[in-house]
């Protein structure tokens, strides 16, 4: 750092992504506390495990090869050019560790201080993106099954899709004018797809159709304890609009100097306009939620969470109204979708994650198109500008190529294997009670042990 004044900028921002680390891990605490909510209580502590053991697994593969790809690939590669080499995210770089030192002649001095914090604000985006498949199969999947598909969807699919659509020189950025400043299809609309991908071969819950093909509502069991997740999960999306701005950063093309906060693409917006945005979406989200779901709390929270996601691929440049109404319109959309489907398709999804998160991330990346039609999707002038037939082709590479197609080729995989579901006996008496008949068992097997030895001894 050669003066006081960069240095000052380059802790700051050190600082503000650690912070923003901090503040989305509420958003795990809040899908932990909300799946097991919604399970039965003879899934508790199964449901719980689940979504708490993808944190070190995730974790461990995004160190070893996630941050790599994110780098890496932003060319395709092969699309707008090959593979770039990335000697700091991969794990042996001193970048990755502990270290005072620079990042070397490829590297710029700056970066080598905010690397870590970094990786870390996009691990904790793997992690959401994994929590949300988790939710929408709970009950019925097995632990090893899920925990492979959070390693796929956690430490390559999503980072993929964070490359070619979130990179500031992704080929998505660069020939679609694809926009998406806080995630509606980088992350949640490939983890809704992909869970969608995964509930047609898992198929539903035993009980959760009627002989006649009628839906049973199989409701939360703790109430209370969906609408704190929940509103956890909303604390903790301030960390996630935060973790996708860069606090300062100088945006003056040519002579001069002019700082700015930015979005992802490193366009300048402000902290304050986003702020607005991210309230007034949740409040249409919520409102048009608890309209169409006639007041019921579970729908009426979860839609105040789409309806951020909903608004989020341009909740940058919208005006305030535009998140409003487009939060609003999410909410009454997926309301609607996923009720649809469910009793079209027969698809059990337990906490409705593919229609909260998977159409909710589609939707507000087409409307995003047209309402932002024209508007530059990148600093860079060359690249092409926010367009409606871009946005529609980029949210179907996240939803459909990205998303749904991975999520259904793993689960046909594994469940060829007999490794996807569990078995109906253990379906029916609980995961937490077959794992406790299962520790009485080899208790008992132990005792009768212990009394043969003994016996011998006399």
């Amino acid at each position: 750092m050669d003066n006081e004044a960069s240095a000052l900028n380059i802790l700051f921002t050190e600082f503000y992504y650690w912070v923003t680390v901090v503040v989305m891990f509420f958003i795990h605490v809040g899908f932990c506390m909300y799946e097991t909510a919604v399970s039965r209580y003879k899934n508790h502590m199964h449901t719980l495990m689940k979504n708490t053991m993808l944190a070190p697994l995730v974790t461990v593969t995004f160190f070893f090869f996630g941050w790599w790809i994110y780098f890496a690939l932003p060319n395709g590669p092969w699309i707008t050019g090959g593979l770039i080499d990335a000697p700091q995210a991969t794990p042996w770089s001193q970048l990755m560790g502990p270290h005072m030192g620079g990042g070397g002649d490829q590297i710029a001095p700056t970066w080598a201080r905010l690397n870590g914090v970094f990786w870390a604000a996009f691990l904790l985006f793997s992690w959401t993106a994994a929590s949300i498949v988790s939710g929408a199969v709970i009950e019925r999947i097995r632990s090893g099954a899920f925990w492979i598909m959070a390693v796929g969807i956690g430490s390559v699919w999503w980072i993929i899709d964070a490359a070619w659509g979130w990179h500031p020189e992704g080929w998505m950025v660069r020939l679609l004018g694809y926009h998406d400043a806080y995630a509606s299809g980088v992350i949640h609309a490939i983890a809704g797809g992909f869970g969608l991908g995964v509930l047609l071969v898992l198929g539903p819950r035993i009980g959760k159709f009627a002989a006649d093909g009628t839906p049973r509502n199989l409701n939360p069991r703790n109430p209370w304890l969906v609408a704190i997740g929940l509103f956890l999960i909303y604390t903790g999306f301030w960390g996630f609009y935060a973790a996708c701005n860069v606090p300062i950063f100088d945006v003056q093309s040519g002579d001069g100097v002019f700082y700015s906060a930015t979005n992802i693409y490193l366009g300048p917006t402000t902290l304050s306009a986003v702020t607005v945005n991210f309230l007034m979406s949740l409040s249409g989200g919520l409102m048009v939620g608890y309209a169409v779901s006639k007041g019921d709390a579970f729908w009426a929270y979860s839609c105040g969470l789409a309806g951020i996601i909903g608004a989020s691929a341009g909740n940058d440049l919208y005006h305030p109204i535009h998140a409003l109404l487009v939060g609003g319109a999410t909410a009454a959309i997926i309301y609607k979708l996923h009720h649809f489907v469910e009793r079209r398709f027969k698809v059990d999804d337990a906490v409705g994650a593919v229609a909260v998160h998977g159409y909710a991330g589609f939707f507000g990346v087409v409307i995003a198109g047209f309402l932002l039609w024209g508007y530059p999707s990148s600093p860079n002038t060359e690249f092409a500008v926010v367009n409606p037939i871009g946005q529609f082709i980029g949210a179907v590479i996240m939803f459909f190529v990205l998303g749904f197609v991975p999520g259904w080729v793993t689960a046909k995989i594994l469940a060829a294997f007999g490794l996807l579901r569990i078995p109906k006996e253990i379906e029916l008496i609980g995961l937490d009670t077959a794992a406790l008949e299962d520790a009485r068992r080899d208790a008992g097997v132990i005792a009768a042990a212990e009394r043969d030895a003994l016996a011998n001894l006399k």
